[in-house]
């Protein structure tokens, strides 16, 4: 699983700069003013080909015991929680505080492996005031420029040195491998119930309680001659010794979960409809090319003017996920269990689907026939062939020339052409452009 590094400082010393460094994105809100960033906020990192997870947290004030700066506290003591190694953020520029001194100490306790960031260090790295970062007894401070991206580099090697790499290959003797089914979704709409179902025993622990489920549980399956690894996702964390409350949802272990899976089956409960956690949830889905079921539980339960209601909720909110099929079940009366793993074996097979570089060719100039793409000034994108650069999530490669002036609606048209050849259900398609260069286009007569 991908390694988690959570981001934990006092208010304004940069830590969803750091963030947005890290994950190379914009997600996190960045503004001089302390106390901007309240919530847990997750986000994807990748230094070569390692991956990992970021947390960005809200400033730190250990020993709060009053209104939202408790709350903060307790959402950072969860994050330190779920994390594989903590980053602690400290401000050269503004120099050491008894607020740091604190959250060092409560570091130090937490039996978690920690690194000190000293941001705000641009042009300061032989500075003598990174010597009074050592008082925190976190060992060497790591001067760092979180707005410049200087020592980011060399901060995250040190974070993973630790850290052993994930050597299973997705493709590699994928027949031979069990498919990770992992059962995704908002505490307590029935994932424990639906894996206990397929078991046919109790399993796992189901509960009418959001969050009964405290980690991520894998359990092995054999059905019709096909193996696979069932994983119930967390809707809680253990109660651990570093934090009081316990949390309802932990989303790390639901993401970690999903990169894992080869299939997600996500799932929504229909006396509920879909709220902003399940958009979300859908998202890191499509952005980790997982295949995806939708499976709404609790069909039964509800009349007719409220499967109106779920429908519109779903072509709202899930939009982004048209290619994932919609199944009605009844995990507890065991009802459209059947078409489920069907839909599940489909998008399994889809996501591994080989794609013969003549026929996505031939599709690709039959599509080109029927439709060109745009004109783009003088001269219109010339697509000239077509070939498959990966699976899990498949990828097709188009090259040509002027490709980058192909239109988004142009891509989806020919993303619709190959998913009705090749009968594409439940998996997103990637298609990459690659244009040719003229090489004499700088060269001097």
């Amino acid at each position: 699983m991908k390694p988690v590094l959570a981001l934990v400082g006092r208010p304004n010393v940069g830590k969803s700069t750091l963030f947005n460094r890290l994950t190379k994105s914009r997600d996190a809100i960045v503004a001089d003013f302390a106390g901007l960033t309240r919530d847990r906020h997750y986000g994807d990192g990748r230094l070569g080909s390692r991956h990992f997870i970021v947390v960005d947290t809200g400033g730190f004030e250990p020993d709060s015991t009053t209104g939202i700066v408790k709350e903060m506290a307790r959402q950072t003591r969860q994050a330190v929680a779920e994390a594989d190694v903590v980053i602690f953020v400290t401000d050269l520029r503004s120099g050491l505080s008894a607020q740091d001194a604190d959250i060092a100490r409560y570091l130090r306790q937490a039996n978690k492996r920690v690194l000190l960031a000293v941001n705000k260090a641009e042009g300061m790295q032989e500075s003598p005031l990174l010597a009074e970062f050592h008082e925190l007894g976190l060992g060497e401070p790591h001067p760092v420029s979180a707005a410049h991206g200087q020592g980011i580099r060399s901060l995250l090697e040190a974070a993973l040195e630790d850290i052993p790499e994930d050597d299973d290959a997705d493709d590699e003797d994928e027949a031979d491998k069990p498919i990770r089914l992992a059962v995704a979704g908002r505490p307590n709409v029935g994932k424990s119930t639906l894996i206990n179902t397929w078991l046919g025993e109790e399993r796992l622990i189901a509960f009418d309680m959001p969050g009964t489920t405290r980690d991520a549980i894998r359990v092995p399956l054999e059905r019709d001659g096909r193996r696979y690894e069932l994983i119930d996702t967390a809707g809680l964390r253990r109660k651990g010794k570093v934090f009081e409350a316990i949390e309802k949802f932990s989303v790390v272990k639901t993401l970690q979960a999903i990169a894992d899976a080869s299939v997600v089956v996500l799932m929504v409960d229909a006396t509920q409809g879909v709220s902003e956690q399940d958009a979300h949830i859908a998202g890191y889905v499509l952005e980790s090319g997982r295949a995806v079921v939708i499976a709404i539980n609790k069909w039964d339960a509800v009349d007719a003017y409220q499967r109106e209601q779920l429908a519109r909720s779903v072509e709202t909110r899930l939009a982004f996920l048209k290619f994932a099929p919609i199944l009605h079940i009844s995990a507890i009366r065991r009802q459209g269990l059947g078409p489920l793993w069907k839909a599940i074996a489909d998008a399994h097979a889809s996501a591994h689907c080989k794609m013969p570089t003549p026929v996505l060719t031939r599709l690709l100039h039959e599509a080109v026939e029927h439709q060109a793409p745009k004109r783009a000034g003088t001269s219109r994108p010339k697509l000239r062939y077509a070939h498959q650069g990966g699976m899990n999530p498949p990828v097709i490669v188009i090259h040509g020339n002027a490709l980058e002036h192909v239109t988004d609606a142009y891509k989806r048209f020919l993303e619709a052409r190959f998913r009705a050849h090749f009968k594409l259900v439940g998996t997103p398609l990637r298609i990459d452009m690659k244009h040719s260069t003229n090489p004499f286009t700088d060269k001097s007569a």
